[in-house]
């Protein structure tokens, strides 16, 4: 057997943005082996395009030079991060490769940047596919060249325009941590990440793309793609679906040996491992069959890397992203190790914190990471649609910064949303972890800001005033002056001091212009009646008079608002504490 035989195709996700055009330019990697129309080529596999290496070579045409033996590239069809963060192998990424889809006209997008933090945790090989050049002004297309073919023939200003476009790429790259080029320019692609320009509508650059892909390959994995020709499969399950005719199957990527009809195979669920007999492999039709009744043909085995769809009974709680193990007499020790596989992702009750919900494993292991990179707390994290249950066990959390629920691509189900009706719980659904997390913690800011001001709205706050001369009203009963308020606030029903220190009474009323007012700010001119003082002898015109602050509010006041106060209300506070220090330095410390 040759050494070929032995490697395994690499596995290669497409990511990106939506509308930046993974589809089309996997429809169109497609399109251009397929169009080749030399039977058996190009395999369509479930969930996958298996392109070979002859087709690759052909494609690529002059530019492909050197030797390979790995045998071709297995594209996942599932777009975006959703089929990356679900397929997991041993506790990392499945994908071998990853392909990152920018529209060189709109640049990084939300989800480009999650897409990026994705590779980056999983340190996953990955090109830039700068998508789109088709659109920049003056272009002149080159269909199905390769971009260093391509680029010559374009006028200087369009080249500079292109130049400018992918500068920004590289630029946003550098600032998330990666060194990158223009990919004829890079030397070492294990240190500086290729951009590849390209369209996927006129097929220019795809070439290059299907190049660079196979030197990555060669360079980095050849020594991991080897594979067991023979023994038992071990796959990733990519999604849970319902086939008419077929009940519930599961696709599945295989990646490492292989799976017969008649095998008995374990996989993962909520409710503990299924095990079950694999009643029928199912392939897509080649094309050249399309007109056959059915869409699948059975087969009787798969060697990994390939798709399939199995069919097999009690496979409806089988959970995507879950790994399926061939069992050949040891069916409670894979039971056992892809029980805890899904355990060590599921957060059980903690004591507080946030709920979590995601779609699949993968998901949820990602998005618990993030949440412990930012220290957020959680209570639970699970996987499923939000639930009648997830509600009710919120409702119990007294925090109301953790009276949360977070989902990630998930629904909220119809009991569900009844039981939040009227509640105050707080719900974060979407489809970027990342725009979870900024939304929830600029939530959590919003929230701390508004319990601050309603906290600062009840502390008892310092404040200073005068009577003015020729100013009394009433001498006693309660005494009833004029004053000026020189510094922070007055209020009705708040104790009295003079500057020595001394209690003088309580302030009964205010009034401004002849109306009651309950509070007069700095610079006010009011009417204060104060109910203890008679004015002459124990209190007298030109008195400054302070607010008599209790000692825990003079405290929170000092230590916790000092900073959003203004500038007269901590000179008034700062003033009220020395009065009060002199007899007692530890006064409000």
């Amino acid at each position: 057997m040759n050494m070929a035989q032995n490697l395994r195709t690499p596995i290669v996700c497409v990511m990106g943005h939506v509308d930046h055009g993974k589809t089309s330019l996997l429809d169109k990697i497609r399109g251009t082996t397929i169009a080749e129309r030399e039977a058996g080529l190009i395999t369509q596999h479930i969930g996958a395009t298996e392109v070979p290496l002859d087709v690759i070579k052909r494609v690529c045409g002059p530019i492909f030079r050197g030797e390979t033996n790995v045998p071709g590239l297995l594209f996942i069809d599932t777009p975006g991060h959703r089929a990356f963060t679900t397929l997991r192998a041993r506790g990392g990424a499945l994908a071998d490769l990853a392909v990152l889809v920018v529209d060189i006209n709109e640049g990084f997008q939300p989800q480009t940047t999650e897409a990026v933090e994705i590779l980056k945790r999983f340190k996953t090989p990955f090109v830039v596919a700068a998508n789109k050049i088709d659109r920049i002004s003056g272009w002149n297309p080159q269909p199905g060249k390769p971009f260093i073919l391509s680029y010559p023939e374009q006028a200087e200003h369009v080249k500079t325009a292109l130049d400018e476009k992918l500068y920004v790429v590289i630029g946003k790259l550098y600032e998330m941590g990666f060194s990158s080029d223009r990919y004829d320019r890079v030397r070492d692609f294990q240190r500086n990440i290729g951009v590849i320009p390209l369209s996927a509508k006129t097929g220019e650059g795809i070439p290059d793309l299907l190049m660079v892909l196979m030197g990555l390959a060669k360079r980095f994995l050849e020594k991991d793609l080897e594979y067991r020709a023979v023994g038992p499969g071990t796959g990733t399950v990519l999604e849970v679906k319902e086939e008419v005719g077929l009940g519930t199957t599961l696709d599945v990527i295989l990646y490492d040996g292989e799976l017969d009809v008649g095998d008995t195979i374990v996989v993962g669920s909520l409710g503990g491992p299924i095990v079950t007999k694999v009643r029928a492999l199912l392939k897509p039709r080649p094309l050249s069959e399309m007109r056959a009744e059915e869409k699948f043909k059975r087969v009787k085995k798969v060697v990994a890397a390939s798709g399939v769809k199995i069919s097999a009974p009690n496979l409806e709680d089988a959970l995507a992203g879950s790994q399926i193990r061939v069992a050949v007499g040891n069916v409670d020790e894979l039971a056992n190790q892809i029980k805890s596989e899904i355990d060590a992702v599921r957060i059980e009750t903690q004591t507080s914190g946030i709920l979590i919900k995601a779609d699949t494993i993968g998901s949820l292991e990602a998005i618990v990471n993030e949440l412990k990179k930012e220290n957020i707390q959680i209570h639970r994290a699970d996987i499923g649609d939000i639930s009648k249950r997830d509600v009710t066990e919120v409702k119990t959390i007294k925090d109301p910064l953790l009276s949360v629920i977070v989902g990630f691509n998930v629904d909220i189900l119809p009991d569900a949303r009844d039981e939040l009706a009227g509640s105050d719980i707080k719900v974060f659904i979407d489809d970027v972890i990342y725009k979870l997390i900024e939304d929830y913690n600029k939530w959590v800011t919003e929230q701390k800001q508004l319990i601050e001001k309603k906290r600062y709205e009840t502390i008892i706050k310092p404040g200073r005033f005068m009577i003015l001369p020729n100013c009394t009203f009433r001498q006693s009963k309660p005494a009833v002056v004029g004053v000026r308020v020189m510094g922070g606030v007055i209020r009705t029903n708040l104790g009295v001091m003079k500057e020595d220190g001394t209690a003088v009474g309580r302030i009964k009323g205010i009034q401004e212009h002849n109306e009651n007012i309950s509070e007069a700010a700095k610079g006010k001119e009011v009417a204060v009646a104060i109910d203890g003082p008679i004015v002459g002898r124990h209190i007298k015109e030109g008195d400054i008079l302070y607010i008599d602050v209790p000692e825990k509010h003079a405290k929170i006041a000092e230590q916790e608002l000092f900073e959003s106060m203004s500038v007269e209300d901590k000179e008034a506070l700062m003033a009220f504490m020395e009065i009060k220090r002199r007899e007692n330095p530890f006064w409000g410390k």
